[in-house]
């Protein structure tokens, strides 16, 4: 091609957006396809969402966390896979997997680069005249301030939801006073093993907010902190009540270590060293001198608290799509045909059917989102689907619809939980980080004695 000849749209790179695992895995089957990747992550380097809880042990051993066209691109570099049967960190994950996969892949990945649109070119949402023979513009801005835009035949948005965790509001909306307390607000699990954070919860009145398995690894690396400094107790608030799903899968769930996870947190429960709220739906927070007092929708005030660790789980940030025509489902955010078989207030989460390009189209062509922002706010996600979505969605670029159609991936019943069930049915299960079981008010005791370190995300 000459230097003043017009690309064809086939000839123009697949846009991937973010360099997580999933991404990662995304321009990987592009290579192997002799497609041409270009990932644009907003962060310094590879995994920066991952590297953000490092400190945390994944649920899935290493033979679950790795992607087979990626092994295939590393493979003449020299590296190995750890032991299949091991479980990583976040950490582990970013500088063992992560990191060697995105230099394996070179200058196919810019870093420091935000995606702030993606549109058809020349063509805003609501032209239909040539639109989908038109390539994707996508706009960005990069870490001088400076923007620009780049020409795509198609976008992968693998941008995850980590940056738009979900406010302690009951509603779905900040609770009342929780913009102005941010100082004391945390939407992450706290890493114990960092001096400066061991010092901001070490003798400290803690409130936790969530019911997943987020909220049971806070409460365990509390419950560690609380036999070793004086004075530190946690608060673990419930927005629905304590059943027989409020654990997790147990010894039934086949994701072991997240099992465990839910096993310990039972038993922190029962050793009875802090105080759990339940049927407890925020509405505000108020400022008591130097500490928080959180009020419940039904005018409920608990004792103030010195911080508060908010895990309700994340939302995907659609903003910067604005100008594709997405569909997605009006509760979970995903795509259409997708969110049936996610939707944890219809069914069980324990089975999530392998799906590929059929399940992640729009009615905009060649813009797909996957990975854990296709969940929306649905939190069942494992990375074995992830990759199993990029595989059949990069097969559908190349236009290998037999293999995009396939399926070769069969997942395992994690055991974890049913539906919602009623909202106020103390015996239904509960699902993911965001809401819990359900069930009238009720005080209990949280023990100390769970492990520090028991799972991940």
């Amino acid at each position: 091609m000459s230097i003043h000849s017009v690309p064809t749209v086939d000839q123009l790179p697949v846009v991937v957006v973010g360099a997580g695992p999933i991404g990662l895995a995304a321009a990987a089957h592009l290579v192997g396809r002799g497609l041409e990747p270009l990932v644009l992550e907003a962060g310094p380097s590879a995994g920066t969402a991952v590297r953000a809880w490092s400190h945390v042990r994944l649920f899935s051993p290493w033979a679950e966390v790795t992607d087979p066209a990626a092994e295939k691109l590393l493979a003449p570099t020299g590296w190995s896979r750890p032991d299949g049967a091991s479980y990583p960190t976040g950490g582990d994950w970013a500088e063992l997997y992560l990191q060697p996969l995105a230099d394996a892949l070179g200058d196919r990945i810019r870093f420091g680069v935000t995606v702030t649109g993606v549109a058809r070119a020349g063509r805003d949402r609501i032209v239909d005249s040539g639109r989908d023979e038109q390539p994707f513009s996508v706009h960005i801005r990069l870490a001088d301030g400076s923007e620009g835009r780049i020409a795509a035949r198609a976008v992968i948005d693998a941008s995850g939801t980590w940056s738009t965790p979900s406010p302690m509001g009951a509603d779905g909306l900040p609770a009342l006073g929780e913009r102005a307390a941010t100082a004391h607000i945390s939407y992450r699990v706290p890493d114990l093993g960092d001096p400066a954070v061991r010092a901001r919860y070490a003798g400290k009145r803690t409130a936790v907010i969530g019911s997943g398995a987020s909220a049971f690894t806070a409460l365990a690396h509390l419950a560690d902190l609380a036999e070793e400094k004086d004075g530190t107790r946690a608060v673990w608030i419930l927005r629905r009540g304590i059943g027989d799903g409020t654990y997790g899968g147990g010894e039934a769930d086949q994701l072991p270590a997240r099992g465990a996870l839910g096993l310990r947190a039972k038993a922190a429960v029962e050793n009875g060293h802090a105080d759990a709220v339940t049927g407890f739906r925020t509405h505000a927070v108020e400022r008591e001198d130097d500490q928080l007092v959180l009020v419940a929708e039904d005018g409920r005030r608990l004792d103030p608290v010195d911080e508060v660790i908010v895990l309700t789980g994340f939302r995907p940030d659609l903003s910067f799509l604005s100008e594709v025509r997405l569909g997605l489902d009006e509760r979970l955010q995903a795509p259409t045909a997708l969110a049936p078989l996610i939707d944890p207030n219809v069914h069980s989460c324990g089975t999530v059917y392998p799906h590929g390009v059929n399940e992640l189209s729009h009615p905009e062509q060649g813009v797909y989102l996957v990975g854990m922002k296709s969940y929306g706010r649905a939190p069942t996600f494992l990375a074995l689907t992830g990759y199993e979505q990029v595989r059949s969605i990069t097969a559908a670029i190349a236009g290998d619809h037999e293999a995009a159609e396939r399926v070769e991936l069969t997942l395992p019943e994690t055991g974890v939980c049913g539906g919602a069930g009623l909202f106020d049915d103390s015996d239904a299960a509960q699902s993911g980080d965001g809401d819990g079981c359900c069930g009238a008010p009720a005080t209990l005791q949280i023990g100390i004695g769970a492990p520090a370190v028991s799972g991940g995300c």
